[in-house]
């Protein structure tokens, strides 16, 4: 089985990523490729750019490499209650060349912030709007106060309820 997982955010230090990669790695027998959305950086998408240089290659590579997911790990970092420009112009580049962008995926979809919502506004945007985009999501979860209950050094949630909480849901969804 082979996972793909990112956060959603363009930060080199990010919280969802990390939350994704350790969420990723709890799935038994699985190989984990964890994107960086830096590798995918496109100018601010146009109708009129699209015209003038048509389909990014960029964008068509982030597709190809969803494509290789059987599951796919998501967690959806959150700017002014929505998604992160990063994540948000990928979505857009790549939605105009295949409106299914998440193609069927099974998904797990997270959110966290250092805040004590754990991202729980663009949590809740992501599970009304992916599934229209070809996302299946299968469970969510939301850490809050990601300084308070993630372990930097071991690379875990260190809250022994949360965490159980987040593999309760991967043992009965996936």
């Amino acid at each position: 089985m082979k996972i793909i997982a990112f956060g959603g955010s363009n930060s080199r230090h990010s919280i969802n990523k990390k939350l994704a990669t350790y969420a990723a790695g709890l799935f038994e027998n699985a190989a984990v490729e964890v994107l960086d959305l830096n590798d995918y950086a496109m100018p601010l998408f146009s109708v009129d750019l699209e015209k003038e240089i048509g389909q990014h290659e960029l964008a068509k590579a982030f597709l190809d490499k969803l494509e290789q997911a059987d599951i796919l790990v998501v967690s959806l970092a959150e700017n002014n209650n929505n998604y992160s420009t990063a994540f948000k112009n990928i979505f857009d580049w790549s939605s105009r060349i295949n409106k299914e962008v998440f193609q069927q995926k099974p998904m797990l979809l997270l959110a966290t912030s250092p805040g004590s919502r754990g991202g729980a506004s663009v949590l809740e945007i992501g599970r009304n709007a992916l599934p229209r985009y070809g996302a299946q999501i299968k469970g969510t979860f939301s850490l809050p106060a990601f300084n308070a209950n993630f372990d930097l050094e071991q690379n875990k949630i260190s809250n022994v309820e949360l965490d159980k909480e987040l593999k309760d849901i991967i043992k009965s969804s996936f």
